[in-house]
């Protein structure tokens, strides 16, 4: 699978590239005796707002903690964070920024499917890796090679592994999706489609709408008058609320099935009563201030006190891609380059708190875990409704 980028964008990045390759080599970028340098790119005031200030919390509050206890073989970790507005054009720039004038080490936990898309040629063309990018697209991962490392579940596999077995349980027979028109949409249709042909089946309506939408009543009367009973979801927050809110005005009565990029406590929160029911895949489960984990609660209390609200499960994957940079880098030791780096990331690491499956990258595989569970708002909150789901190991 391949991204287009416009003529402009793509002119950029040739231009970036070309700046990037006229460097002299020298000592490992980002790296000094007693600092590194790591870079993320967040959405801070586009659509996805909540989304990354959480994560740029997450990621903030993980490595304050760590420079705090002594840092990383002695090395403070120093954390940049650019913003992109959820645009891949912004994200180009913000990564030329990092890249080539903040000289950072590492691309960190950057958010969205087309802006990692837009962002990736200009780090790899300085040997700067795109690690644990919160998106869940193939890319992030496929092709295979050593300046990607990705930690979530592809949206394809979540919906590929899960969506038969919702389809069976409740006798589902006419399929339909709605989906954002982007990189990130066409995911879950993929997804979606490759489930439906384990089954004999397929959509019997398709219905898209551009990024930002705020309105779907055009949408939810195509999938009103296909008589829908399945309704796959390539939404996000706004989108997930917007859809199924108009569903519930227009009568349309079906099982509305999201991916882990809807599976956030303000579809319960934003939605209310029209929420209820929702499925989502997820890969980390939403942390709530009255976890059954002491650990969980502990770090919550002290992510409240800082922030003032209570952290989600994108504070969690911040937590996480935070942890999992600083198991790698104490295994690298402290001649820490790009190579030593992932060295050590290829190395069998294990569950954290927040019940992950672990992390397994290898030369032919750079997702960490293929691994998810599906999860049901009830009574307005997110709970877990089934175990762990294994796809295959990807490697093409």
């Amino acid at each position: 699978m391949t991204i287009r980028l416009p003529a402009g964008l793509a002119l950029a990045a040739c231009l970036v590239a070309g700046g990037a390759t006229a460097q002299a080599p020298g000592p490992t970028q980002g790296v000094s005796a007693n600092q590194i340098t790591l870079g993320t790119i967040q959405d801070l005031s586009g659509p996805l707002a909540a989304y990354g200030k959480q994560t740029r919390n997450g990621l903030q509050m993980y490595f304050d903690e760590l420079n705090a206890r002594g840092g990383i073989h002695g090395r403070r970790v120093n954390l940049i964070v650019e913003d992109s507005a959820y645009d891949p054009r912004k994200a180009l720039l913000a990564a030329q920024k990092l890249v080539n004038s903040d000289r950072i080490f590492m691309m960190v936990g950057h958010i969205g499917t087309a802006q990692n898309m837009a962002a990736m040629p200009v780090q790899f063309e300085r040997n700067v890796p795109n690690f644990m990018p919160v998106t869940a697209a193939r890319e992030m991962y496929l092709p295979p090679q050593p300046l990607k490392m990705a930690f979530a579940t592809a949206y394809y596999d979540q919906l590929h592994t899960m969506l038969p077995g919702i389809v069976r349980e409740r006798g589902l027979k006419r399929a339909c999706v709605v989906y954002q028109d982007d990189e990130f949409g066409l995911e879950v249709v993929r997804g979606g489609e490759a489930a439906l042909q384990t089954l004999n089946q397929t959509y019997v309506e398709r219905a898209s709408f551009k990024r930002g939408a705020t309105e779907f009543s055009s949408q939810v009367a195509r999938l009103k008058a296909a008589n829908c009973d399945l309704v796959v979801m390539g939404t996000i927050i706004r989108e997930t609320v917007g859809v199924l809110a108009e569903a519930k005005k227009v009568g349309l009565e079906a099982v509305f099935v999201g991916t882990s990029a809807a599976y956030t406590h303000l579809i319960p929160q934003l939605g209310g009563a029209v929420a209820e029911g929702f499925y989502a895949m997820m890969t980390t489960a939403h942390p709530y201030p009255d976890d059954p984990s002491p650990q969980i609660r502990e770090w919550a209390q002290r992510y409240k006190a800082r922030f003032g609200e209570d952290p989600t499960v994108f504070s969690a994957y911040g937590w996480q891609i935070g942890n999992l940079f600083y198991e790698a880098a104490m295994k690298a030791g402290q001649s820490l380059t790009v190579e030593s780096f992932l060295r050590a990331i290829e190395q069998p690491y294990g569950t954290d708190m927040f019940d992950s499956q672990g992390c397994r990258i290898t030369a032919q595989n750079r997702l960490c875990n293929n691994s998810a569970r599906l999860s049901q708002i009830r009574n307005g909150r997110w709970v877990i409704i089934g175990n762990w789901v294994h796809g295959a190991t990807p490697t093409h």
